[in-house]
């Protein structure tokens, strides 16, 4: 039995815990999400993102554990949690044959909205949707494709949005403009839940959380997160570094090396140890080395690594 919502948090769980047969899926996660916040969940394919997500949201019940989402008890008022909220899937699931119009207006009728054309006009003109009103769904790009499904999502004015890999197989220029529309939403207090694996998204969210094997390792601010594991970070430049990689992958106190184009990025979570192994290796080779910060993807891949193999070496 939960206490009273706190009306600070749309989203306040704790030891949310789901098996599915024998397999444990999501062990004891708790956490917290503030209104008119864009919080982002990373972490491997199956690392059970998806389904913390729609647990804390009321559309799947936890085995155990307890929480509110906008101010309803998860367990209890399920019903009324999901009248509140958007979900927009990665699979795009609308009608190909059908207009943009003709769409949601069809999402409209199943949230048996009163004001079913209002609605549907406001939401085409509030996503930019309006110039394409005819146009049949599956005549459109990706990115616009993407907008008509925000555009459904926001029909019956969600507090809370959930977004489970929105921009995957999306170009660039479009998930920039999705993302501007999300930090609008966002801006006028609608929470968002978004899963996604592009550093680019995570950094535009406020918070993070990030998820392996169904545990959570991290969570916080985009900066937050780079310091909780206190890795030490150099970048070393020039020629033949998968070589120097391989070896550098043997010395005491490398915890990872990842190659990014032509500069080979080193890290470690003892400083002395990690800066005498590379100017060991590298010698008089001529390579450029310059300590640097330690970036996300940095710490995403050290925690991928951890998750996969304890707290051996990362490649």
């Amino acid at each position: 039995m939960t206490g009273a919502a706190n009306p600070e948090y749309a989203i306040d769980v704790q030891r949310l815990n789901k098996h599915f047969g024998s397999k444990h899926v999501v062990k004891d996660v708790s956490l917290r999400v503030r209104r008119g916040e864009i919080f982002g969940f990373l972490g491997p394919n199956g690392s059970g993102k998806t389904t913390t997500i729609r647990m804390m949201c009321g559309l799947l019940k936890p085995d155990s554990g307890s929480g509110t989402c906008l101010g309803h008890d998860i367990l209890r008022d399920s019903a009324e949690i999901k009248r509140n909220v958007g979900y927009m899937t990665q699979k795009f699931s609308f009608w190909e044959d059908l207009t943009i119009t003709e769409n949601l207006d069809f999402v409209a009728r199943m949230y048996q909205l009163s004001n079913r054309k209002q609605a549907v006009q406001q939401s085409l003109e509030g996503l930019g949707l309006t110039a394409r009103a005819h146009q049949l769904a599956g005549e459109l790009s990706g990115g616009w494709k993407q907008r008509m499904a925000l555009a459904a999502c926001m029909l019956h004015g969600p507090a809370l949005l959930l977004l489970d890999e929105p921009t995957a197989g999306v170009d660039p220029r479009a998930r920039r403009d999705f993302w501007d529309e999300i930090q609008r939403l966002a801006a006028k207090g609608i929470s968002v839940l978004v899963s996604t694996h592009y550093m680019d998204e995570a950094v535009r969210c406020h918070k993070l959380a990030y998820i392996a094997s169904g545990s959570l390792l991290a969570q916080g601010s985009a900066d937050e997160v780079i310091r909780s594991q206190n890795l030490t970070t150099w970048a070393i430049h020039g020629d033949r570094l998968s070589e120097l990689q391989d070896e550098l992958r043997r010395k005491e106190g490398v915890e990872q090396t990842v190659a990014f184009g032509d500069v080979l990025h080193v890290s470690g979570t003892e400083a002395g140890l990690v800066e005498n192994a590379i100017h060991e290796a590298v010698g008089s080779s001529g390579r450029r080395v310059e300590r640097i910060e330690t970036g996300l993807e940095d710490v995403f891949i050290h925690l991928m690594g951890r998750s996969e193999n304890g707290s051996g070496k990362n490649s």
